[in-house]
């Protein structure tokens, strides 16, 4: 059983930007593929971006090319996403998540089995 716990969420004005971590409990942390989604009010839970197990593999969605990158240390079994250039429609809760699938990515919230509490993100105009 994997654990993740996310933090760096907070209220910022457009333009700013923002660091997430998600920090995990398992030393297999490295074994997982990784991924970030979010939940903005009333909408379902969508894919942000997702990296693999040595972190060179790496997708985006389209929406956040360019202005979001995600990376890993797996050394401290921690997840980060780097948002620049934050916009009002990224606000949302954002989860991290982690899959135990053989593959290297996974954009589908069904393939991730551990999730983490989420944090609040919330970008004013």
């Amino acid at each position: 059983q994997v654990q993740l716990v996310e933090s760096g969420g907070g209220s910022v004005q457009a333009g700013a930007s923002l660091r997430l971590s998600c920090a995990a409990s398992e030393p297999s942390f490295g074994a997982h593929i990784m991924g970030w989604f979010r939940q903005a009010p009333g909408k379902e839970r969508g894919f942000v971006a997702t990296i693999s197990q040595s972190g060179a593999t790496i997708f985006y969605t389209d929406s956040v090319k360019g202005r979001f990158t995600i990376s890993r240390d797996n050394s401290r079994r921690t997840l980060y996403l780097q948002m620049n250039n934050l916009k009002p429609e990224d606000t949302a809760v954002y989860y991290c998540a982690a899959s135990e699938s053989r593959g290297v990515s996974s954009t589908l919230s069904s393939e991730y089995e551990y999730w983490g509490q989420g944090t609040q993100v919330t970008v004013s105009s």
